[in-house]
């Protein structure tokens, strides 16, 4: 396989990973307690998920 003939530079590899950057976690009010909320998981505050009571939360 062939080698290359000089190193990349810092600043060539660091252009190329620009793109990669942490997202913050989608979320949303609960529309039954309005505690914030992942998307698509249950309430942690009141258990409802869909509009149906999945779990009984804890106190």
């Amino acid at each position: 396989m062939p080698n290359p003939k000089r190193k990349h530079s810092k600043q060539r590899s660091r252009k190329r990973r620009t793109h990669y950057k942490a997202v913050a976690p989608s979320t949303m009010a609960c529309p039954n307690c309005g505690e914030t909320k992942l998307m698509h998981r249950i309430c942690p505050g009141c258990g409802f998920y869909d509009g149906r009571s999945i779990v009984i939360p804890r106190k």
